[in-house]
């Protein structure tokens, strides 16, 4: 397992075990209700996720530069249901 499939695993095993929806883990990480992830929030994520704290910064910013495709540098909804549609996939 790649080190991207391994991550890809854990933040699915966090919202499948802790959240009914993938909406309700999106909503329970925008601590600021603006309907957007911040990479801070990304990283609040990741910790939750037990992602080793040396490679979260690293990881939320290739999220991002992955999933935003609006280019704003955050994540809306719309961004993270494609980023979980990735995850169930991989």
């Amino acid at each position: 397992m790649t080190t991207e499939e391994s991550i890809l695993n854990k933040i699915q095993i966090l919202i499948t075990k802790h959240f009914d929806t993938p909406q309700e883990a999106f909503e329970f990480f925008d601590a600021d209700g603006d309907r957007k992830l911040t990479k801070r929030e990304i990283v609040k994520l990741l910790k939750e996720a037990e992602i080793n704290g040396f490679i979260r910064g690293l990881v939320s910013s290739k999220l991002i530069e992955g999933y935003d495709k609006s280019g704003d540098e955050l994540i809306d909804w719309n961004e993270f249901k494609a980023a979980v549609a990735k995850i169930k996939s991989a």
